[in-house]
C-alpha cells in the first residue's frame, strides 16, 4: 500500500490558491484512476485507487496546511503494517523556493520552512519520507510569503498551474511505476534543464 497525501487547506475559498497544489494533484491524480477523493476518515478525505500496478490510499488532510502532521500520523498508524513510510508516504506539496512550474522530487532531508512538511516530520519523528515540490513562486520578488501562497492565483496562470498539477501528477506516477530514485533522477534532471 503506498499512501499519497496532498496538502492543503479545506475550505473552498483556499482550493485555488498556491498553497492548496497538493490537493489539486490529489484530485487530478484521482481523477486519472476513475476515483472520487471523498471518504472522511483519520482526519481526511481518501479514496482507494490502483496506479499502474500499485494499490494506493489517497489522502487530502482536512486538519489545515500546519496541523497536516496529525493526519498523516492517524493514516500511517491505520495502513502502517502494510507500509514502509520511506518508500510508501509520498506528500505531493507547494514549494516557494522554485519557480511556477518546476517539479522536484526529494527522498528525505529538512522542511525548508515548510509548516506543513514541518508538522508531518513532527508527528512521524522522521524525515525519512518521499516529496513531490511544485515549484510556485513567481517571477517577482515576494514581500509577504504567507499571504502570496493564501491568495488566488491570477487568471493569467492558470495554463502554467494546470501544466503544473499535470506534471506533478506525472511525477507521483513515475516514481510508482519506476521506484523513487530513478524517477527522482529524471524529474529533477529535467528541472535542472529548465534551469530551476
Amino acid at each position: 500500500m503506498k499512501l499519497i497525501i496532498g496538502l492543503g487547506n479545506p475550505g473552498a475559498e483556499y482550493e485555488f490558491t498556491p498553497h492548496n497544489l497538493g490537493f489539486r494533484t490529489i484530485d487530478r491524480l484521482a481523477d486519472r484512476a476513475k476515483v472520487k477523493v471523498a471518504n472522511r476518515h483519520c482526519k481526511a478525505l481518501t479514496a482507494r485507487a490502483r496506479v499502474g500496478s500499485e494499490e494506493v490510499l489517497l489522502a487530502k488532510p482536512e486538519t489545515f496546511m500546519n496541523l497536516s502532521g496529525m493526519a498523516v500520523r492517524e493514516l500511517v498508524a491505520k495502513y502502517g503494517d502494510e507500509m514502509d513510510v520511506s518508500q510508501d508516504l509520498i506528500v505531493v506539496h507547494d514549494e516557494l523556493d522554485f519557480p511556477l512550474g518546476t517539479v522536484r522530487i526529494r527522498q528525505h532531508g529538512s522542511s525548508a520552512g515548510h509548516n506543513g512538511i514541518e508538522s508531518i516530520m513532527n508527528g512521524l519523528d522522521t524525515q525519512d519520507f518521499l516529496r513531490v515540490r511544485m515549484g510556485v513562486a513567481p517571477d517577482h520578488p515576494v514581500r509577504d510569503g504567507a499571504g502570496y501562497l493564501l491568495s488566488p492565483w491570477k487568471k493569467k496562470d492558470a495554463v502554467a498551474v494546470d501544466e503544473l498539477i499535470e506534471r506533478a501528477a506525472d511525477a507521483v506516477e513515475l516514481i510508482l511505476e519506476v521506484g523513487a530514485s530513478k524517477a527522482m533522477n529524471r524529474v529533477n534532471r529535467k528541472a535542472e534543464a529548465e534551469g530551476a
